[in-house]
């Protein structure tokens, strides 16, 4: 059974940027772990009830603008995220109408000098509307993602924080060629427009600020080809920062440390995955993402498995 998934959970990378000798906490956090979306990310299941769970490890350290590691800043997270999908068999503009929850749990350690760890739940996803297409061996999903800022978020304390504290809006689009012959090539393309973080602190104890993280566009990619109940391929991610990080309006200034202008992160990522679609309908999915090419972000890698299962 194909199975689509639109829309992911959000999790959150919390990102630290070092600068002037000072730490500062940079609220551009992902709230969707790039490169969850590979084989079927176009494809959307038949009408009915779909249970997904997500579980995996994000590892890496902080670069700065220059694509330089910069010293003791690390992060480690595990988490698991369960979504819930209900395909409908109401038809708007040719396409069936579907809707989904992600709640993400997440354990998180993070470094910056000093260390810590916090274990709670992440920001959840929903996603009111979205609609999906088949016409031969192309298929289409097109939806809207809104993330809530329900994690933990200390302000001026970033080893506490899970949540990005702020709403976000994602417009996204996918779509899936599926030959004959069992080759797929699929990829999402997701715009992530954020809202204020009116809670930021340059440290505990300091005055609040507004933090105005940036736009973002960002792209999850698969190339694969199936043997029987079985895929092979390589999956990764790439995403570009499009406009400048604000604090109190104005552009964080790249005189503050080797920092691109305004903060923007880069970065791609790929690696192997695998799939396996067992007889009963469940699909399974594991899966390595190596990241490079990295500015004003953690550079690491994704470790994923993944459980699709019809109600």
């Amino acid at each position: 059974m194909n199975i689509k998934l639109f829309g992911l959970f959000g999790f959150v990378l919390a990102l630290l940027e070092l600068a002037a000798g000072n730490a500062i906490a940079k609220e551009g956090s992902d709230q969707y772990p790039n490169g969850a979306e590979n084989w079927l990310a176009g494809v959307a299941p038949p009408p009915g009830n779909y249970f997904l769970n997500y579980f995996g490890h994000y590892g890496g350290s902080l670069h700065n603008g220059n694509g330089d590691k910069v010293p003791d800043a690390s992060l480690s997270i595990w988490f698991n995220a369960f979504r819930l999908i209900h395909i409908n068999e109401m038809r708007i503009l040719g396409g069936n109408y579907g809707a989904h929850i992600i709640v993400p749990i997440v354990h998180q350690r993070m470094k910056l000098g000093d260390h810590d760890t916090v274990i709670g739940l992440g920001d959840i996803t929903i996603s009111p509307f979205g609609l999906n297409w088949h016409l031969g061996n192309w298929h289409w999903v097109a939806a809207l993602d809104i993330r809530l800022p329900t994690g933990q978020y200390k302000a001026g304390n970033p080893l506490r924080s899970i949540g990005a504290n702020y709403w976000s809006i994602e417009p996204l689009f996918a779509v899936s060629w599926l030959s004959e012959k069992g080759w797929e090539i699929s990829s999402k393309f997701m715009y992530n427009i954020k809202s204020k973080n009116k809670e930021f602190r340059l440290a505990i104890g300091e005055p609040k600020m507004d933090y105005a993280s940036g736009d973002e566009l960002h792209i999850d990619f698969l190339a694969g080809k199936r043997f029987g109940l079985w895929g092979v391929g390589l999956s990764g991610y790439y995403l570009k920062q499009t406009t400048n990080d604000k604090l109190d309006g104005q552009t964080i200034s790249p005189t503050l440390g080797p920092w691109s202008p305004g903060r923007k992160g880069e970065v791609f990522a790929i690696g192997p995955s695998v799939s396996y679609n067992s007889p009963t309908g469940a699909m399974f999915i594991a899966q390595w993402q190596h990241e490079m090419h990295v500015k004003n972000r953690f550079q690491g890698y994704t470790a994923w498995l993944k459980l699709i299962m019809p109600f």
